[in-house]
């Protein structure tokens, strides 16, 4: 398993319907939060080995009603 999480700009009054869709639609995600600062949304999202990131973001993410922009980081290792 891959952990990545991504941070959501979203177009003006969209944050809340986009956290609904994500959690709806994308059964990858583990957790959305809304956040303050430059992005909207962050969420976490559990993909399979074979998984392609770049694929995963562009065409399921990217493309969800009222986003307007994404920022991935891919995480190594979880302590704790």
């Amino acid at each position: 398993m891959k952990t990545i999480f991504v941070q959501f700009k979203c177009r003006p009054g969209k944050a809340y319907g986009v956290a609904d869709e994500l959690v709806q639609d994308v059964p990858e995600i583990s957790e959305v939060y809304s956040t303050s600062g430059n992005y909207d949304l962050i969420a976490k999202f559990y993909l399979e080995d074979d998984q392609d990131i770049g694929h995963f973001v562009t065409e399921r993410l990217q493309t969800v009603d009222g986003v307007a922009d994404t920022f991935t980081l891919v995480a190594f290792k979880a302590f704790g």
